[in-house]
């Protein structure tokens, strides 16, 4: 991965996070005492599908925004301790 596409990767990332942080303030279902699928409150559900949406957040910010230097450092150490014993 180049620089760039790293770059795009992580304001990618940041900007969703802003999106999902102002996502979280959910003020607009306080009132609403709606049920989705006759048994869920609005409310429940939006989080259900915010907990998701977080989860994919967080997949798209390990495989676009992850520096690959970790990975290297880290496989080297293993293949180093691994010799040792």
């Amino acid at each position: 991965m180049n620089g760039s596409q790293s770059s795009s990767g992580k304001s990618l990332v940041w900007l969703l996070f802003v999106v999902m942080f102002f996502a979280h303030q959910d003020f607009w279902w306080w009132d609403d005492s709606s049920l989705v699928l006759g048994f869920l409150p609005i409310g429940l559900a939006y989080h259900a599908l915010f907990s998701i949406g977080c989860a994919l957040l967080g997949w798209l910010a390990i495989s676009k925004a992850w520096p690959t230097e970790l990975e290297v450092f880290a496989d080297e150490m293993e293949e180093t301790d691994s010799t040792k014993i």
